[in-house]
């Protein structure tokens, strides 16, 4: 903010003769409106035309002296507290344009009174004089410039009138009011209101209350409940004074010598619920369907004292001028200014009050902050806020500020919009290192800003050279903030952003020409830094790349090894790049530093150099040193990533530290899987529906290391769906795997070790299965194991389940770790009787072991019945079931399991077991 001396921005002034002594004056759109003293009770209306003439529209009488008027834009309806007979009044008139034409004919209704038909046509051609009953005199009146409502200040309460448009016909339509709410404010004679998008200021002499009406869901049944209204404070603000009686107060005499001074309170937000100011709220309009039920929100609650001397108060400290100023957003697509203006948004809103010397400005946004102060030479009478300035009548003369509402109103649009400190003749002050040019450039950035955010601004002639002078303006304050050794040195790079200069065009503008040293502020470094650390399609060229290397190296070293791995260094020389570290690497050594060499070394094709760099520390701490520097592996483009040439080089030599590098990436939050999969496609050149076995290494890798479960699902069904693939398609990798599957097994505990009865089955399998052996066995290993989930994997899985023994050892182990053993029992019997007992030893244990003799028996039994002879294997397995039955079982009950028509000299041997163990015990 900063005041303008002598100087307004207004093109001209002139005086409008008065036919009646003015006492009071209200402006609405184009009109001026002057109402006389009490000797003439008139109203004058002047219009305001272009180039600043002023001309007399007419008059029209009211019915009392007017104490207070206020005219609404939306409506254009002029409302007026007037006296008469000692008497107040509250009156809005309607159609008073038609006075300018000569027509003295009024018509004056109560409102909310019902206008027949046949009378109301009249009112096309009249004024119309609409009388507000109130049980309280009126005391001070605000219109809402969103909607047209009106707001009513009373003792101890707000009235709030609806305006409402009552189609009489297809041809009239009439204005007209509805009281719908009343707002009880317990001990509050209010001085002034102001009302804007259900957004309530009132000020008393001293106190400042800002409210919120919130529309609430209520159901009908609770209508009544909700007159009951909305008690507020639950704890008095510290320091506040309550009203006691005389009787009450032990020390009232003594305290009658002095006058009593509150505290200074400031409460915002959720806080201002603490102030002393209950509020009820009490619908008085006939519930209907579209009945509209508020609750109380308290934005703001703020006390002044009065100032004092040693002889008492120095001058009379009232609060004057609250105003609440509404911001629309533009960018509306309009045909015209009347069409913008209804359709336009509510985009922020402000509200300013003042004292006699100093005026305030609140944000009533997400937040509720103060944004601004003015102090004021001498004492001010009145004060108007607009979008660009604040106008301020002192005693003696018209004061002018700045103001910050457009600036404010565009940083919440556009976080990316500084406003916080927000212009031919700004060039003067371009190489000025001085904070008064910072402050007087923000002032004419924000003139512009201001001027862009105006109604007007889509149909200006002056668009483009408002937007090149608002460009122009934020290049300057880049300047000044990488100029100056200033607290606000970041504001640098928001500036410089919406100023469009690019990278290189900044460099001409802050590096001086030639080798001479120069010393760099924090804002220049800030910008720099943010701006080559972004994915930035713009590249350097080879001298920018080397100044800038020179600026990093003078101003902050240990970022070297970021910057060169910016894409926007892409064309810096690289031996020249490597001086600087090797100067740098002797002060603070790092493995980030060292790799980078080495992908210089590459850049330069000296492999010497790269590999005395590579073994300069073990491959662990390698890929550990990644994490500081993903950009040496990967850049992205477009949002693609992309990999360096140092990836495509560990490629070939190194994959092992290049899948280790990309786990650590993934495990510190560098790289996303998705992401990870792109840049293992990308260097392997496979297609998007292609898996390459470095991708595999990779996601094996994971797994040993990953300790989130959801992630570790996911791993092990992608892997799980590499293997039944390769071997479904018997498609070989093509390259060899970093591990085996013994390695898995013993690193990782996700691979479980392989079940003997598998073994047995793939023992009688396809010899040409061996070729597979590596993904069949890393498949057989991850169902073994108790971390897959099976029935997600059951649908993977599928290609498989018809292929002969492998498919059988898949069928089996899904049901078993499904706990389908009966299942399981079935197909082994029918496809490999030789593992079933190999099965049952191993899986048929403790709950599951009466399977034996439930299942696997009986089944033996009667296939064996079946085949006769002809399958010794079901025969030999019979036998041995038969013995391991009879250890486990009491002699009835394994006699009671031994069919009736089974051949005695088979079963005896296995009956005489029995009753011999049981004899034994």
């Amino acid at each position: 903010m900063v005041q303008l001396y002598n100087l307004h921005p207004f093109g001209s002034q002139r005086v409008v003769p008065c036919k009646q002594e003015p006492a009071h004056f209200c402006c609405g759109q184009d009109v001026l409106f002057v109402a006389s003293t009490a000797a003439s009770c008139r109203v004058e209306v002047f219009t305001v035309r272009e180039q600043g003439r002023c001309e007399a529209l007419g008059s029209f009488a009211t019915l009392g002296q007017v104490l207070r008027m206020a005219h609404s834009s939306a409506g254009d309806y002029l409302v007026t507290i007037e006296e008469k007979s000692k008497a107040t009044f509250l009156r809005a008139y309607m159609n008073w344009r038609c006075m300018s034409a000569g027509n003295s004919r009024v018509c004056v209704r109560m409102v909310g009174h019902k206008m027949e038909e046949s009378y109301s046509e009249a009112l096309k051609e009249q004024m119309s004089v609409v009388e507000m009953p109130l049980s309280d005199p009126p005391l001070c009146i605000s219109c809402c410039p969103v909607n047209g409502d009106l707001l009513v200040g009373c003792k101890n309460k707000l009235v709030m009138f609806c305006l409402k448009y009552r189609v009489i016909n297809q041809n009239l339509t009439v204005l007209d009011f509805e009281r719908s709410l009343i707002l009880h404010i317990d001990n509050l004679i209010p001085a002034e209101v102001a009302f804007c998008a259900r957004h309530i200021a009132v000020t008393t002499e001293l106190d400042v209350l800002i409210l919120k009406l919130e529309l609430v869901q209520q159901s009908a049944d609770r209508t009544e409940q909700y007159a009951q209204g909305v008690s507020a404070p639950e704890k008095a603000v510290d320091g506040g004074v309550k009203d006691e009686t005389p009787s009450t107060h032990p020390l009232q005499l003594e305290l009658d010598e002095f006058i009593i001074c509150q505290k200074p309170v400031e409460l915002l937000g959720e806080e201002s619920k603490l102030c002393e100011i209950p509020v009820t709220l009490e619908s008085t309009e006939l519930p209907t369907e579209d009945t509209k039920h508020f609750q109380v929100q308290y934005l703001l609650f703020r006390r002044f004292a009065p100032d004092q001397s040693p002889f008492g108060f120095s001058e009379e400290i009232k609060l004057h001028s609250v105003q609440l100023l509404p911001v629309y957003q533009t960018g509306i697509s309009a045909t015209a200014y009347e069409e913008t203006e209804n359709k336009r948004k509510l985009l922020s809103l402000f509200c300013f009050f003042s004292l006699p010397h100093v005026g305030y400005l609140y944000s009533l946004g997400k937040l509720v902050e103060l944004i601004s102060t003015y102090q004021y030479s001498e004492k001010s009478e009145q004060a108007v806020l607009t979008l660009q300035f604040l106008h301020v009548i002192t005693s003696q003369n018209l004061q002018c500020f700045t103001v910050r509402c457009s600036a404010a109103a565009a940083r919440g649009e556009d976080p990316y919009i500084d406003t916080t400190v927000k212009v031919e003749y700004s060039r003067t002050y371009e190489n000025v290192k001085t904070e008064s040019c910072i402050h007087l450039l923000s002032e004419a950035h924000l003139l512009v800003r201001a001027a862009i955010m105006d109604p007007h601004f889509l149909k200006s002639d002056e668009k483009e050279d408002l937007l090149r002078a608002f460009r122009e303006s934020c290049a300057f304050l880049g300047d000044c903030y990488s100029r100056f050794d200033t607290k606000d040195y970041h504001l640098a790079l928001p500036y410089y952003r919406m100023s469009g200069l690019s990278m290189t065009e900044v460099l001409k503008r802050q590096v001086a020409e030639g080798d001479e040293i120069q010393t760099y502020e924090r804002g220049f470094i800030f910008y720099l830094t943010h701006s080559l650390n972004e994915d930035s399609n713009e590249e350097l060229s080879k001298e920018s790349g080397n100044k800038v290397l020179q600026i990093f190296y003078l101003a902050d070293p240990v970022q070297l090894p970021d910057i060169l791995c910016s894409p926007s260094m892409r064309n810096v020389c690289p031996l020249t790049a490597v001086k600087y570290l090797q100067k740098v690497e002797k002060m603070m050594p790092s493995v980030v530093l060292t790799l980078t060499k080495a992908f210089l070394a590459l850049k330069m094709g000296d492999l010497a150099m790269y590999e005395h760099e590579m073994h300069s520390y073990k491959e662990t701490t390698l890929a550990c040193g990644f994490i500081g520097q993903p950009r040496l592996l990967q850049q992205r483009t477009e949002g693609i990533v992309m990999p360096t040439e140092f990836a495509v080089h560990l490629k070939e030599m190194q994959p092992g530290l290049l899948v280790a590098a990309t786990v650590a990436l993934h495990e510190n939050s560098k790289i996303e899987l998705e992401e990870a999969d792109t840049f293992f496609k990308m260097l392997c050149n496979s297609s998007e529906n292609t898996v390459p076995q470095l991708l595999v290494d990779f996601w094996e890798a994971l797994l040993v290391v990953s300790s989130q479960e959801e992630i570790l699902q996911e791993l092990l069904l992608r892997v799980t769906s590499q293997y039944v693939w390769r071997i479904s398609k018997k498609q070989l990798p093509e390259t060899k795997p970093l591990k085996t599957t013994e390695d898995l097994i013993n690193s990782c505990s996700h691979f479980g070790l392989i079940v003997p009865w598998v073994a047995s089955i793939m023992s009688v399998g396809c010899s040409s299965d061996k070729d597979y052996h590596e993904d069949i066995s890393r498949l057989q290993s991850l169902l073994c194991s108790q971390s897959i989930n099976i029935a997600s994997a059951v649908p993977v899985l599928e290609p498989l389940t018809e292929a002969d023994s492998i498919g059988l050892t898949i069928r089996v182990l899904c049901n078993t770790r499904l706990g389908k053993y009966e299942e399981a029992i079935d197909q082994l019997l029918t496809s490999c009787p030789d593992a079933a007992v190999f099965y049952a030893q191993h899986e048929l244990k403790g709950d599951n072991q009466a399977l034996w003799w439930n299942k696997l028996l009986p089944e033996l039994c009667k296939r064996t019945r079946l085949t006769g002879k002809d399958c010794p294997v079901l025969i030999s397995s019979l036998k041995e079931t038969l013995s391991i039955v009879a250890m486990e079982l009491e002699l009835r009950d394994f006699l009671s399991l031994l069919p009736e028509d089974g051949t005695a000299a088979f079963f005896l041997p296995h009956l005489l077991h029995c009753s011999q163990r049981k004899l034994l015990t």
